[in-house]
């Protein structure tokens, strides 16, 4: 375990997550505003899971956090960070399983992610970018402080056809954990 929160667990990812993993990507719903295309099979969960628990959180790079429910150990989703060159600055992704978003999930688990960003790791500064479209994310990162910093219009081309990016930012002297 590398993060607990109130109901969640935010651990490396493991090989018996791969079946999971691909179900929720396969989701139409989850996959919309994502890089990757649905059905989501399960020959590249398995790749995708043994990429991400060759990771570190505390060195440069890509890290994918799988985040389970604590009382079940449900897989749930999982927040992406990448920690820049400088180790004092990261941006961060999430998704959230159809079936388990809308109960602050999303929410919790950026916030224990963004707890260690800040408190233990030391960061500066921590980005997110969604689609513009994407109002569910975007409120989600307004919600925990995050500022929009900026609209880059018809910047991603994604899934045959071009779109607009919200960008965000969040330093470390406006995080709180009210």
């Amino acid at each position: 375990m590398l993060i607990a929160t109130e109901r969640l667990v935010l651990r490396r990812f493991r090989a018996s997550d791969a079946a999971r993993l691909a179900e929720y990507r396969s989701d139409p719903g989850v996959a919309r505003y994502q890089s990757w295309e649905a059905p989501f099979p399960i020959e590249k969960a398995e790749v995708a899971v043994r990429n991400f628990a060759a990771g570190s959180p505390d060195v440069a790079g890509h890290f994918q956090y799988a985040v389970e429910l604590a009382a079940t150990g449900e897989l749930v989703g999982d927040v992406y960070v990448r920690l820049h060159d400088n180790l004092r600055q990261a941006e961060i992704g999430f998704t959230v399983a159809g079936e388990h978003q809308r109960r602050g999930y999303g929410s919790e688990a950026v916030s224990g992610v963004l707890d260690r960003l800040f408190g233990r790791q030391g960061l500066h500064k921590v980005t997110g970018e969604c689609d513009a479209r994407n109002a569910a994310s975007a409120a989600l990162m307004e919600r925990l402080g995050f500022r929009r910093e900026g609209l880059l219009r018809q910047q991603t081309f994604i899934k045959g056809e071009w779109t607009d990016d919200l960008l965000f930012g969040l330093l470390s002297t406006e995080w709180s954990r009210d």
